[in-house]
């Protein structure tokens, strides 16, 4: 089975025990949304709201997915969180991405529900970067830029390779290399990716070719989706947000300001995590 299968049906089989909440809203940043890399965080992001409050990210990507999410919103309300999910499934190239982006906020919702429904909470983070700790000479990679974290990896003497999409940001940054190759990663043995290789579909062919990572960190606000299949396939922590108060964390969203107070950040690794089987039985 793949990703989107395994989790697809942790999500099915909690909802056998408890019917979740159907959705309230789609909240949407600024029309248009600021190019990726923008300063306001959230305004490259979408959030599906439940009816609980429950709350699911997904990043809106380029090309036609913000419009046809627009397009979309207002026929949300009252939709069933599980049926919009199955876009998980849909190819990351299929149309203009909408679905599978509406699918994974979906996802992301309906286990940020199933964590709160069970009384549960993931752990507070103590750094940014998911435990992560570069030693001098060691070969880390990252996927997709963090450009704030860049200097911070380098410090430890560790040689940086970033692989990123975007052409125009190749070369050599703060001692970094910046590449579109994979390739470069095959003997990273420390690796920072992007949360969003899951919901472009792109993480099972990343996480083969780092091979050699002996710590393979997922991190981002959309980092927060049942974490079993991840682990299974050699994620060893993720490093997500985790909404204390979600009409603060709306509010800043749709405006495209800060999120201050209304939102942490978290630090899961495999060992920390109960299972979400175990979760299931506390609905």
């Amino acid at each position: 089975m793949t990703l989107e299968q395994d989790t697809l049906a942790l999500l099915a089989r909690a909802a056998a025990h408890r019917r979740p909440p159907r959705v309230r809203a789609l909240h949407l940043p600024p029309a248009p949304a600021p190019a990726p890399g923008a300063d306001a965080p959230g305004s490259s992001w979408c959030a599906l709201e439940l009816a609980d409050a429950s709350l699911g990210l997904a990043y809106l990507g380029s090309g036609g997915s913000p419009a046809a999410l627009r397009r979309s919103a207002g026929g949300l309300a009252g939709a069933d969180p599980l049926a919009l999910a199955e876009g998980l499934r849909a190819p990351a190239a299929a149309a203009d991405g909408a679905t599978r982006a509406l699918g994974f906020a979906a996802v992301h919702a309906l286990s940020n529900w199933l964590w709160r429904a069970a009384g549960w909470a993931p752990p507070a983070a103590h750094d940014s970067m998911g435990g992560l700790v570069p030693r001098p000479g060691e070969k880390i990679g990252m996927i997709g830029l963090f450009g704030s974290l860049v200097p911070r990896l380098a410090a430890g003497g560790a040689r940086l390779v970033v692989v990123e999409l975007r052409p125009e940001l190749h070369g050599l940054r703060d001692g970094a290399l910046v590449t579109g190759e994979r390739a470069e990663l095959a003997d990273c043995t420390q690796v920072l990716a992007t949360a969003t290789l899951v919901s472009n579909g792109s993480f099972e062919a990343m996480r083969a070719a780092c091979r050699a990572a002996r710590r393979f960190v997922l991190v981002g606000p959309s980092a927060g989706i049942l974490p079993d299949a991840l682990f299974a396939r050699g994620v060893t922590a993720l490093g997500g947000t985790w909404i204390e108060d979600p009409t603060a964390f709306l509010a800043s969203l749709v405006q495209g300001t800060r999120r201050g107070a209304s939102a942490r950040k978290f630090a899961l690794g495999a060992a920390d995590y109960p299972g979400t089987p175990a979760l299931i039985a506390r609905l």
